[in-house]
């Protein structure tokens, strides 16, 4: 039961981390404070032992071995002229769209991920040197292949098998399966020596490689090295190369290009530039919200140059560890970035775009993988004594992880006050609406946010675009004792488009947050939507400022005049939100606590519950038929000796937004705030008034209360109020 959740023991590692630490209940979903998961891809065995760097685009010396850590789900290979007309991903990623067009083959063992670099190792041993590939899908190694460049040459190479592209090189060692060959980049023969010897993981998806110092021995110099990865085709001895459109056994993608590279992944991208949504025309004609610009680009050219890392074996063998920190091509410690996640849950190895989402019900998105990324955006002021802040910043319908990458819309949050780091989860696709598996990818993105720098649990704040504004909304009712202050931007109050009295459309009643705002009497929001948005239409945000408004609730709403849908985020100037959300701490425990309880948001195998908010918990509905029911409980303690501040009259005024990429927008604004909290006589006293509700358990040290306190219950039926540690349950109706 939720209710009787104790908080962490000592030494747990929710204790050593920066999560919520106090009395039960915990705020937020059971998730966010599960043990970290242990994703294979991320495991060392034999002669490997540094940790990955898990941000993507970097390099590091660690414990005598090289790394470079990818990006995820990147491998969509060269940019040709055109898409391939059967490529699944077009249906929904308007705003994730990568720049390569490649497609794999339809056959299930490619799981639409097989050429996924992860990371790539290099170590010298006494008699060899080893090198390691991740990938972070592996059903078949047989359908891969891997050429590494070795060494330097004036002119670029011939990358052998059929690869169709160019690097400078010495050596090439190409692996695929079981097999590796080292050749000579300029005359294609075998390299003398023994052959290299390969080891395959398919648990931990590794492939190993160790090459003789008889047939290459780097000793203490600086080498030049590249990779690639493609697919493979074991009758013809060489790389798959990809056509027009992807059948059972080729790929697709390549319309257009004289010679398609067969590279689906190139490593050592150091400075893969971020999309931003302005000038808006780019995100359209040329997109790449996967960070893979570059890699399509010159992919399309044929030319790996540009993508190589020089490692210096000197430092390898003094086992040197050296994070290059904040150096082009070594690990960021300030600014945008992406990250990757160890997440609770595979469903499947790969991506499987067959489903859409869309539905308050746990699609499980397209990125089905153990592995996932993140955005994050680390402020570049000094850390805060007592830790940083933590904003959410959940992403658009169509739209992925790395929408607000290196945006006004993300620094502007995450440099306010002392400093808020700001996360974009992936919710494992486009289109997810944080439900089940999607919902939860937040609350574990967070958990491990928690694992890698100190936060201060007590300020934090959350905001979202379009889809992302739903998000705030729904998270915000589900969990309202995780959240300060609220900002959704052009969001829907419900699951599509919602124009009332109807309900939303496709989500229905079950997913309207407006049924559900009297969760929020603690959070005070600012609500931004457009007057001529044709995907969230105004009645419904009108109607969800005015409930906040009947309710008696702290708001700011604005309206802006003639913006359309996008024009917020192709303007990107939030310097007003960001000072609206502020450094405000969440309040714990307040002496009236408002809640609605919606089972048809919980997912309680993905970790996703929500039946307790502040100091009631165990909240469960007499009547959970039908399609959308809810249970509401209104509770306030007379022990705090304080009453509900009054609510001030309703304020109307005009504004102008400046300082974006646009001309100055205009907006109508909507406000109401409180007076001061007024005193009262203290008294051991709980006044309960529920609905729908069969039970409610009481923490009652963080109600102030003791295990006798009087208690005042109104119930429209029959009711348990339990009082937890206090072995007295109370029955009424």
């Amino acid at each position: 039961m939720a209710g009787a959740v104790a908080a962490a023991p000592a030494g747990a590692w929710a204790a050593k981390s920066s999560l919520y630490r106090g009395p039960a209940p915990r705020p937020g979903p059971s998730i966010l404070y599960r043990k970290p998961a242990k994703a294979p891809q991320l495991s060392n065995h034999g002669t490997w032992h540094a940790k990955p760097i898990l941000i993507s685009g970097a390099s590091a010396y660690r414990r005598g071995e090289f790394l470079y850590q990818d990006y995820l789900y990147d491998d969509h290979g060269a940019k040709a002229a055109s898409r391939d007309p059967n490529d699944p991903r077009t249906a929904g990623d308007s705003f994730s769209r990568p720049n390569g067009t490649y497609t794999y083959p339809t056959d299930p063992a490619y799981a639409g991920n097989a050429a996924d670099l992860v990371e790539f190792r290099v170590k010298p041993l006494s008699h060899a040197t080893a090198f390691r590939i991740t990938l972070n899908t592996m059903k078949k190694p047989s359908l891969v292949g891997t050429t590494i460049a070795i060494g330097s040459s004036k002119q670029p190479r011939e990358v052998p098998d059929g690869a169709n592209a160019t690097e400078p090189a010495e050596l090439f060692l190409t692996v695929h399966g079981r097999h590796a060959d080292l050749v000579r980049a300029k005359t294609g023969k075998r390299a003398r020596g023994p052959a290299p010897r390969v080891s395959i993981s398919k648990r931990r998806r590794q492939i190993q490689v160790k090459v003789s110092h008889r047939a290459w021995n780097p000793r203490k110099r600086t080498v030049r090295m590249a990779a690639g990865v493609g697919l493979w085709d074991s009758k013809s001895h060489g790389y798959l190369i990809p056509g027009a459109a992807a059948t059972a056994t080729k790929p697709g993608g390549g319309a257009g290009l004289a010679q398609p590279p067969a590279f689906f992944n190139v490593a050592f991208r150091f400075n893969e530039p971020w999309q931003h949504p302005f000038p808006p025309g780019s995100v359209f004609s040329d997109p790449a919200w996967w960070r893979d610009h570059d890699q399509g680009d010159d992919l399309a050219k044929g030319d790996l140059a540009p993508f190589h890392a020089e490692v210096d074996f000197g430092k390898l063998r003094r086992g040197v560890t050296d994070d290059m920190r904040n150096k082009p091509t070594g690990v960021p410690t300030k600014g945008p970035m992406d990250r990757i996640l160890a997440s609770h849950f595979e469903t499947e190895q790969g991506t499987n775009y067959s489903k859409t989402c869309g539905a308050p019900t746990n699609c499980l998105g397209e990125l089905r993988g153990r592995l996932q990324p993140y955005a994050i955006y680390v402020p570049r002021n000094p850390k805060p004594r007592d830790g940083y802040g933590l904003t959410l910043l959940l992403h658009s319908l169509g739209a992925g992880y790395n929408q607000f990458g290196d945006t006004r819309n993300q620094s502007q949050l995450g440099e306010r006050g002392k400093g808020s780091i700001v996360i974009t989860p992936s919710g494992r696709g486009p289109d997810g609406w944080y439900y089940g598996q999607a919902g939860a990818d937040t609350f574990e993105v967070w958990a491990d946010v928690a694992r890698h720098f100190k936060l201060d649990p007590s300020w934090t704040a959350i905001s979202g675009y379009s889809m992302g504004g739903y998000g705030t909304y729904k998270f915000a009712t589900q969990y309202p004792d995780l959240f300060a202050r609220a900002n959704p931007v052009v969001g829907p109050p419900g699951l599509g488009v919602w124009v009332p009295p109807a309900p939303p459309e496709p989500g229905g009643d079950a997913s309207n947050t407006n049924r559900m705002l009297a969760s929020v009497r603690h959070i005070p929001f600012m609500i931004w939507d457009g007057t001529e948005d044709e995907l969230v239409p105004v009645a419904g945000a009108v109607k969800q400022a005015n409930t906040f408004d009947a309710l008696g609730y702290r708001y700011v709403f604005d309206l802006f005049t003639g913006a359309d849908h996008f024009a917020l985020a192709v303007n990107d100037e939030f310097a007003p939100a960001a000072k609206f959300l502020g450094d405000h701490r969440v309040k714990r425990n307040p002496a009236h606590v408002s809640y609605v309880v919606n089972p048809t948001m919980d997912f309680r195998s993905d970790g996703m519950v929500a039946n307790h908010a502040y100091w009631l918990s165990g909240l469960k509905l007499r009547d959970a038929g039908g399609e959308a029911p809810l249970g509401t409980v209104d509770a306030r303690s007379e022990a705090f000796g304080t009453g509900d501040p009054k609510p001030g009259p309703t304020q109307h005024s005009a504004g102008v937004l400046t300082g974006g990429n646009e001309q100055a927008m205009p907006y109508a604004e909507q406000s109401k705030s409180w007076g001061r909290t007024p005193k009262t006589p203290r008294a051991k006293v709980l006044h309960i008034d529920a609905e729908n509700l069969s039970r409610v358990v009481v923490h009652p040290r963080r109600a102030k209360l003791d295990c006798h306190a009087k208690l005042d219950v109104t119930t429209d039926g029959p009711l348990q109020v339990r009082f937890a540690g206090c072995d007295r349950t109370a029955g009424f109706g």
